[in-house]
């Protein structure tokens, strides 16, 4: 199996992972145990397992998401990193359920294989002189409840393999001035691609914890396309119909694989340590070939791509995504977390008393002749397990009548009714 391939479409789905250094009235002082552990041990073979399950975990999550027709756009990267470092407090039949859906190594390898995977990404060269150099940013940080107690293993774990520190609120009282540090956070760690990652609602009082990963990532072609080749031209849709598109047009030496039913190209950027891989297939076989997509498959695409003359013919394009990540990741069989019954996550606070309320994405990614820009984050929302949904949601929103009684004697003291209220 080729892994350069691997590590660069890793790099390019992975727009993600920039967490919480917020500041602000809310905020307490940061809890941080011990610095980041810089070039942590872990050679690049032992790499070679991690990377696997995230991109085997990438094109699982990629079937629970591809079922409604609309464009999609998501950091696998971003997800399995702030799910790492939840993982990290998670225990018996919960981390038990994470690791097998994440496809996960076990704890003691997989938090510095994390730590080395993203220093050797952010190390990367970035390209010559004469362009842009690749930006690729990715941080992590935990806003808590300033009154949660956190285990020192839990903070260890953090601090030592993610650079993040712990960053104490008030989320019983202010957690929506807490929700807008944590966006504007991520905001500013994306270039601004990022806006309003969590929405209101998103947080209450019972919110305990946000684990947050987030990247940037901007990058020139090694062979930028002539914006004079630029114009329109026709995009056949899945339902039969032609709209025109901006479309980039030019010739290239660049990577190239063809199968039954399907053809691969590949994009480098600067620096040629990260790309952009294109599966295009054939005409009326898209569900096809979507359908038949997992790691293995597409390694096997990826080992058959030979450098080719290609007159390519690309579209100008712009994703934008979000999606609460609950239903998909339970799906994957990691149902114990969102049960505020069943979760474990005692290695965070000593006790169960915490749950996963749910895990937020949301990317962006624009190619242009110039090259591409991308961005991600996720949310972790950890929840207090007593805290449980209402029964019933009632919305009285039709006439009514309405009752006030004793309750010692049952004596009726008023008694009316609303047709519409003043």
């Amino acid at each position: 199996m080729k892994h350069s391939p691997m590590y660069a479409l890793l790099t390019l789905l992975a727009v993600l992972s920039l967490t919480l250094a917020a500041c602000g009235k809310t905020e307490g002082p940061v809890k941080k145990s011990n610095l980041r552990r810089e070039n942590p041990s872990v050679q690049d073979a032992d790499l070679h397992p991690l990377v696997d399950g995230d991109n085997a975990f990438a094109f699982d999550l990629y079937h629970s998401l591809r079922t409604e027709p609309r464009n999609l756009a998501y950091s696998p990267f971003s997800i399995s990193l702030a799910l790492a470092m939840t993982s990290a407090g998670a225990r018996n039949d919960t981390l038990t359920q994470m690791t097998q859906a994440l496809h996960f190594l076990p704890q003691d390898q997989l938090h510095p294989a994390f730590n080395a995977l993203d220093q050797k990404l952010e190390s990367q060269p970035k390209g010559s002189k004469d362009q842009q150099p690749l930006q690729l940013n990715i941080a992590n940080a935990v806003w808590t409840e300033q009154s949660l107690p956190l285990q020192s293993d839990f903070l260890d774990t953090l601090a030592r393999n993610y650079g993040a520190g712990v960053h104490q609120s008030d989320f019983i009282n202010q957690y929506e001035a807490v929700r807008n540090e944590i966006n504007g956070w991520v905001s500013d760690q994306t270039n601004q691609k990022i806006q309003n990652l969590l929405v209101p609602g998103t947080l209450d009082s019972a919110t305990r914890m946000v684990l947050v990963n987030a990247i940037y990532f901007k990058a020139d072609w090694l062979t930028p396309f002539d914006a004079n080749n630029t114009s329109d031209a026709p995009f056949n849709l899945l339902d039969g119909t032609q709209v025109q598109v901006p479309t980039m047009n030019d010739e290239m030496d660049i990577p190239y694989a063809a199968g039954d039913g399907w053809q691969m190209a590949e994009l480098p950027y600067a620096g040629g340590t990260a790309a952009m891989d294109i599966l295009v297939p054939d005409q009326g076989r898209f569900d096809e070939i979507e359908s038949s997509l997992d790691l293995q498959t597409v390694s096997a695409m990826w080992s058959g791509l030979q450098t080719k003359n290609v007159s390519l013919h690309l579209p100008k394009f712009k994703v934008e995504s979000n999606f609460m990540l609950a239903d998909q990741l339970s799906a994957l069989g990691m149902t114990d977390a969102f049960d505020p019954d069943l979760a474990d996550f005692s290695g965070m606070t000593g006790s169960k008393d915490l749950y996963i309320g749910t895990v937020v994405h949301k990317a962006y990614v624009a190619v242009d002749e110039k090259g591409t820009e991308a961005a991600a984050a996720t949310a972790v929302i950890m929840e207090l397990a007593m805290a449980r949904m209402a029964d019933v949601n009632l919305t009285i929103d039709r006439p009514f009548i309405y009752i006030i009684r004793d309750l010692q004697t049952g004596q009726v003291l008023f008694i009316g009714r609303v047709l519409e209220p003043k």
